[in-house]
């Protein structure tokens, strides 16, 4: 896994005002989606919710990838690019209003052009660390909770097909890359994509509406994607509304009492279905 970014040590502001509370957060969501890719990477995240995540073969190609997952939210959002903030980055970011912007390191035009047009938005020098977190802590009225995080499981040793149909190679590629991004949304967490962006995000107290979610911010692009659900899929349903919608494959961690029936569901519509057997859940 690449090296993790750490906001809170070795981030240094390089220009814009004081870093803000809810700034800091939207930018530590950014920079933990992007730290296990190594591949260039850019996460938008807006009011501690990741709201798209791309790669490209540089990161002013994933840039509008990012932003069209979510263009509404995207606006006031911040974001964090795992590559160099260059001048072609810059260009593709055009208009759209950002609080942030998060990277290894700006190269002087870039920096400059920035700091001249954004004056009000937070640049930040952020160095990866050798070595992801081992803690993580919530407060909680009179006390502190803290868990190992979730470091993922984007190896996919463990998947099991459990549809008659066998995901196409690029179904495969969206889906070890939907299954990446699902563990850091919040549950319920849906993530519709392709092999190199999100297109649609959906987070919510119950799974179905997640979905609806996810599928009304996607439209039309969600036809051809697949799914990733952070649990495994109490009832056929939702994998019904996402078939509808033209979505083609779905991979789930399993384990839920009507499992058969969900499988059923997606062998009558032709669609794949992966087993992950591990659930990444994050409140």
């Amino acid at each position: 896994m690449p090296t993790s970014p750490t906001l809170a040590r070795w981030g240094k502001l390089l220009a814009g005002p004081t870093l803000t509370y809810d700034v800091a957060i939207d930018l530590n969501v950014a920079l933990r989606a992007i730290a296990q890719f190594e591949e260039p990477a850019v996460a938008i995240a807006r009011h501690g919710q990741l709201t798209g995540l791309a790669i490209g073969s540089q990161a002013a190609e994933a840039l509008p990838r990012a932003i069209a997952s979510d263009p509404v939210s995207a606006a006031g959002g911040a974001i964090a690019i795992n590559r160099l903030c260059d001048q072609p980055f810059v260009w593709a970011l055009g208009d759209l209003f950002i609080h942030a912007i998060a990277a290894p390191d700006f190269d002087p035009v870039a920096r400059e052009s920035l700091t001249i047009r954004r004056r009000n938005c937070h640049l930040l020098r952020v160095e990866p660390e050798a070595a992801p977190p081992l803690r993580e802590m919530r407060s909680l009225r009179g006390g502190v909770l803290m868990q190992t995080p979730d470091q993922g499981d984007a190896a996919a040793t463990h998947w099991a097909q459990v549809s008659k149909r066998k995901p196409s190679r690029q179904e495969e590629a969206a889906l070890r890359f939907a299954w990446k991004v699902v563990h850091h949304v919040r549950t319920n967490a849906i993530v519709l994509a392709t092999p190199n962006g999100t297109v649609g995000i959906g987070s919510a107290p119950n799974r179905l509406d997640a979905i609806r979610l996810a599928l009304y911010r996607a439209g039309d692009r969600a036809q051809g994607t697949v799914m990733a659900g952070d649990d495994f899929f109490d009832f056929p349903d939702g994998v019904e509304m996402a078939a509808e919608a033209g979505v083609t494959a779905v991979v789930q961690p399993g384990g839920a009492l009507r499992d058969t029936v969900v499988i059923e569901a997606a062998d009558r519509r032709g669609m794949a279905m992966i087993f992950t057997k591990t659930s990444h859940v994050r409140h």
